[in-house]
Formats: C-alpha cells, structure tokens, sequence
C-alpha cells in the first residue's frame, strides 16, 4: 500500500482526515503543542479502514500504520480529561471536528474515547496527515455500537 499524505485546508478536508484517523491511538507523550511555532503535533498508529477486509470475509487481514498528524496556526490548546504528565496513557481518536468562530478562524476539537478531548483554538485549518513508515498486521478490527456480533474487538489499548 502506499503511503498516506493529506493537506486539510477547509471543513470538508477535515472530515476526511477524521474518518482516516477514526480509531487511531496514540500516547499522550506522544503529542505536543509548542506555541512558539504555533503548532500541535501528534504521532499515532492509525487504523488502515482503507484496506480493511469486510466482515464475514474468511481472509481477514487488518493493518495499523504510524502516522504523523500536524495542525499549523494553532493560538492555544486545552486539554479535557487528559493530564500531560500521564505519558503512558494510551488514547482512542474517535473524531476531528471544526467549529467555525469568526471565518476563517474556529476551534478544531480532537475527540477520544473516556470523554477526553483536545481543543485547539486555531487561525484557519491548516492540518497535514502523513504515514510516517511501513503497515504492520494487527488481529482484531475496532468495533462501533451497531457492529454485527462475533467479529474482532479492540479496545484501544495499545495491543496493536
């Protein structure tokens, strides 16, 4: 498969970063903000949807692939339920959404599992998806509410 890289400069290029990344887990030592460079930043193992086997199918083969995820013209970030200083903790991205303020400008919201969000005051969308190397296998699909029963779960917890 080849690699992934996306540039998402409006809402509709954000919705498509988001379902990308539905899924995707990272660590919380693994993504900063530096206000310096007004920039966050965050490398993640995302789920490949994109050549996910259906389910029912006999042959299944799932793949997670490291990505990097960089917002650019970001003014401040507040974090809910994550605490920065719980590095090992291990986060499910269930969602990206925008919420426009005054045009150009918004708030980009990164939404995870265990009601816990980053909220990411920015200038405009300027976001970057990147796969950062090559795919690695991994046993279960991630379920949703309304998934058939018997296919394979993951919880998010790092065992991919």
């Amino acid at each position: 498969m080849e690699t992934l890289k996306l540039i998402a400069l409006d809402e509709d290029d954000l919705s498509v970063v988001s379902s990308l990344l539905q899924d995707a887990v990272l660590r919380v030592a693994d993504m900063t903000y530096v206000p310096a460079q007004k920039r966050f930043a965050a490398v993640l193992n995302r789920f490949d949807w994109e050549t996910a086997v259906k389910e029912g199918d006999n042959d299944r083969e799932f793949r997670r692939r490291r990505s990097a995820l960089r917002f650019d013209r970001v003014f401040g970030a507040q974090l809910k339920n994550i605490k920065p200083r719980a590095g090992d903790r291990v986060l499910s991205l269930l969602a990206v959404r925008f919420e426009p303020d005054e045009p150009p400008s918004g708030h980009v919201t990164l939404y995870f599992s265990g009601d816990a969000s980053i909220q990411l005051q920015v200038e405009c969308i300027e976001v970057e998806l990147r796969d950062l190397g090559p795919e690695w296998r991994t046993r279960s699909k991630p379920m949703h509410p309304g998934d058939e029963p018997g296919a394979g779960h993951e919880s998010g917890a790092g065992k991919s």
